[in-house]
């Protein structure tokens, strides 16, 4: 693949056309049109804006080039007001790293009867006595990072499987809703991927009780795509095929290996989306500015006993800095 959007095979190249109006001659006017537009936000520093990044936020967007402006400088605005969730950005990060060893989140080595990739969270594993929601969501960004870099994936999009079997009571104490509205946000308007669908499996009545709380802050058509399927997985099956699935979640592969995809972000050392640079492919970042914020200069690795559970050993990543003003 000589350029992005030039090169891409057939049928890849036909649902591009049907699903999201990407028409090639049109793409160099439509590119133009969002690069035009950064100039009436002063207030951004759009830390990249090459043709193979921009068109990612078009086809997030159906290729209206307005809409694509508004989710591209959202992104860049996200990580300006939330600095402290791209510091240390990269893999090997403790948290991050912990949360991905855990399978938190994992992705399955194939792709669905559509083509998406499919992301799975096993809540269980998580063990906040090492590290917050906080480094979970941050590993999932990163994953993200990395999965939208690939083209068929940008066309495709994502589903996401959660299973919360197992999970506690005890463990939803640990869902803090401050982070958990910061996610929300960041992955429902300031993130170029196409979520198509969101499955919970086996989820306790105190997670559903949760989820309420949290519709207000959903779109609708996001709220749409959050289904939840409690111990039925055959209605899971109905629109993702066993085929695709471990075993654990019913399907016909191998029970998944939580570390798997976290050797395959360990093993990437060259990627990162870090506060210092955004990832280029083939060219040295621009350099970074000194940090001039209280935010900014919060120190990342600020660890807080929590005294007010004598019965967990260890610490955990205080998130509340990440809310700091």
């Amino acid at each position: 693949m000589a350029e992005y959007g030039w090169g891409i095979a057939e049928p890849l190249a036909a649902r591009a056309r049907a699903e999201l109006n990407e028409i090639p001659e049109n793409m160099p006017a439509a590119l133009a049109a969002v690069r035009s537009q950064m100039a009436s936000r002063p207030d951004i520093e759009f830390l990249r804006s090459d043709d193979a990044f921009l068109l990612r936020f078009l086809r997030a967007r159906k290729f209206n080039s307005e809409e694509a402006f508004r989710l591209f400088a959202r992104y860049f605005e996200y990580r300006q007001t939330n600095k402290n969730l791209f510091k240390k950005f990269q893999a090997s990060e403790p948290g991050i790293k912990d949360a991905l060893l855990d399978g938190l989140p994992g992705v399955l080595p194939g792709t669905d009867h559509r083509g998406r990739r499919i992301i799975v969270l096993y809540s269980a594993n998580w063990d906040n006595t090492r590290y917050g929601l906080a480094a979970i969501y941050r590993a999932i960004l990163l994953t993200l990072e990395k999965l939208i870099d690939d083209e068929s994936t940008q066309i495709n999009g994502f589903l996401v499987i959660v299973d919360w079997s197992e999970f506690t009571f005890k463990q939803s104490s640990w869902l803090n809703p401050r982070i958990l509205k910061l996610m929300i946000e960041g992955l429902q308007d300031c993130f170029p991927a196409r979520f198509t669908a969101i499955h919970f499996v086996n989820q306790p009545w105190y997670i559903e009780a949760i989820f309420k709380m949290l519709r207000p802050f959903l779109k609708e058509k996001n709220r749409n795509k959050i289904i939840m399927h409690g111990i039925n997985l055959t209605t899971l099956h109905q629109q993702v095929r066993k085929e695709a699935l471990p075993a654990e979640l019913g399907g016909t592969q191998a029970p998944y290996n939580n570390k798997s995809w976290a050797q395959t972000l360990l093993g990437d050392e060259t990627f990162s989306f870090g506060d210092q640079h955004i990832y280029w492919p083939s060219r040295t970042p621009p350099p970074h500015k000194p940090p001039t914020s209280r935010s900014e200069t919060f120190p990342m690795d600020q660890f807080s006993h929590r005294d007010n559970d004598q019965t967990q050993k260890g610490t955990y990543l205080d998130e509340e800095f990440f809310l700091i003003d």
